[in-house]
């Protein structure tokens, strides 16, 4: 009796030591997203699904808040060891530009380019656009004629965009006002209403498939998509912004329309273990298909531009680097 209690107790021991060493081994990374019910939202929950589906040994922890402008500073401030961010504010970050004002995340590295489009565009009110006689964004901001341009308030990625596209078109907030005309920065909530009581002339957002205020402001009536301008994609392109096609998701349209691409990607700190980003940037890649029947906006993700600069927007990790080798993409 006394050999069986002692092998009894030997085994116990020996088994919680193999538990707890296991638990050990496990990496636990927490990934940047945004608030749930989000698309972000659903993104990380799905990378998080396939991590423990393929026993990875990586275990994901998603933080249900932040977004394109705040992932990069929720990874630079170490809150979370990952993050889903777009490319352009990646950069804007990177290098302390635009809304980040001077402060910069110079620790923020990309794992994986490319994964989806993010669209800024502008929809108009066509009576503003007959009365004037014009045919262009370019006509609109060039003519010196009072327009009212509606956006979201500061701090979403949106107003710096329409900045650039101002200020390639030689015109700016202040000299909109000088003509007659407004800035109005509203939440989303009032834009619908604001178009349809013709207080707003021209509306920039982002545009996603389905996006309920677009979708509200489209059902009004009176309005159309108009391409950005090439002066105005140009001078967004300086700043990470690539020029996209928008594809024809809304019933007022008859084509797909040119907008700017934020474009997204996966980030992590720099101080992210080398093997711990080659295994996230693999896993990722090579379990896309898995990942877009949770989250179809990853649907049309090509592995192929995963490494592209221009799909990334700042340094690979050095983890990201080793499996892009490893698969011939540098």
């Amino acid at each position: 009796m006394k050999i069986i209690n002692t092998f009894i107790r030997t085994s116990t021991v020996l088994l919680l030591s193999t538990v707890i060493s296991m638990n050990a081994s496990a990496d636990s990374v927490r990934i940047g997203a945004m608030k749930v019910g989000s698309g972000w939202y659903v993104g990380a929950a799905a990378i998080k699904k396939m991590m423990e589906k393929t026993d990875s040994g990586i275990d994901i922890d998603i933080l249900a808040r932040g977004g394109g402008v705040a992932n990069p500073m929720v990874v630079e401030q170490g809150k979370a060891q990952i993050a889903i961010s777009n490319v352009a504010t990646s950069q804007w970050a990177m290098n302390g530009e635009l809304l980040y004002n001077g402060k910069k995340a110079t620790h923020i590295r990309s794992l994986v380019g490319g994964l989806n489009p993010v669209y800024i565009g502008a929809i108009v009110r066509n009576q503003f656009m007959e009365d004037n006689h014009f045919s262009t964004l370019k006509d609109i901001l060039e003519s010196g004629k009072p327009v009212n341009i509606l956006m979201k308030p500061p701090g979403s990625n949106i107003p710096p965009a329409v900045d650039i596209i101002l200020k390639a078109h030689g015109t700016s907030r202040e000299k909109i006002e000088q003509n007659g005309g407004r800035i109005i920065q509203v939440a989303p909530a009032q834009m619908a209403s604001m178009i349809r009581d013709r207080r707003a002339d021209i509306y920039f957002d982002t545009i996603l498939r389905g996006h309920p205020t677009i979708q509200e402001i489209t059902l009004t009536g009176g309005v159309r998509f108009i391409d950005i301008s090439e002066e105005g994609l140009a001078a967004l392109a300086k700043v990470g912004i690539q020029k996209g096609s928008i594809p024809k998701w809304f019933d007022i349209q008859t084509e797909p329309v040119v907008g700017g691409n934020y474009g997204t990607h996966l980030i992590a700190n720099s101080d992210l273990p080398d093997e711990t980003a080659y295994q996230i940037t693999k896993l990722v890649i090579e379990n896309m298909d898995t990942l877009a029947e949770d989250f179809p906006a990853w649907k049309f993700f090509k592995p192929e531009d995963a490494a592209k600069p221009e799909n990334n927007g700042i340094p690979l990790h050095p983890g990201a680097i080793r499996y892009y080798k490893e698969i011939g993409l540098l």
